[in-house]
């Protein structure tokens, strides 16, 4: 029981961190990634969509992403929803192809990126540890109910506070690389 208590424990907190990892490619840093568009959400079909089921998305260059909507009518939708996103790009359109430029980052706008990862960092961490409350929860209670005793629960103590401590490791490592990446020029 609980080996099986520390391997969900163990699942859910890597889960928080994929997640971790996943958001911060959505995060721009000056070079072109078809990732920074995966939270954008067009109105198609009458229905919120995510534009990577609507388009095929490419960076064939370093500073440039390309847009092949399947639908010719959905060129409107889509511009207008990378317009309204918090990213800051502004798409060309000429009828077959929607071009992004990825501008170089300017220094005020490189520290908001900095400040927002590190905020995305921080609700990570929390997820770890909620997860680490919940597991320590649940061994009290087992406890109580008779189920293992105190030198089990001590042993869980210890075996959850590493886990907490080892993704909370990889989140800060992941952090920083996405700070170095953003503030190189």
């Amino acid at each position: 029981m609980t080996t099986q208590r520390l391997g969900d424990a163990k699942r859910r907190m890597e889960g928080a961190s994929r997640a971790f990892a996943h958001e911060l490619n959505s995060v721009r840093t000056g070079r072109a990634s078809t990732a920074l568009l995966d939270r954008v959400q067009v109105d198609a079909y009458g229905a919120k969509t995510p534009l990577n089921q609507l388009a095929t998305i490419s960076a064939p260059e370093a500073r440039l992403l390309t847009i092949h909507p399947y639908d010719r009518g959905l060129f409107q939708s889509i511009e207008k929803a990378i317009q309204e996103s918090d990213l800051g790009l502004t798409p060309n359109n000429d009828g077959q192809i929607i071009r992004i430029g990825i501008p170089q980052l300017s220094e005020e706008r490189r520290k908001e990126f900095v400040k927002l990862v590190g905020k995305m960092a921080e609700e990570a961490r929390v997820a770890v540890r909620n997860v680490r409350r919940d597991v320590l929860n649940e061994v009290k209670r087992a406890e109580k109910e008779g189920e293992i005793s105190k030198n089990e629960v001590g042993r869980l103590h210890d075996d959850v506070q590493k886990l907490t401590d080892a993704e909370i490791k990889i989140i800060d490592e992941q952090l920083h690389r996405k700070e170095a990446e953003i503030l190189e020029v």
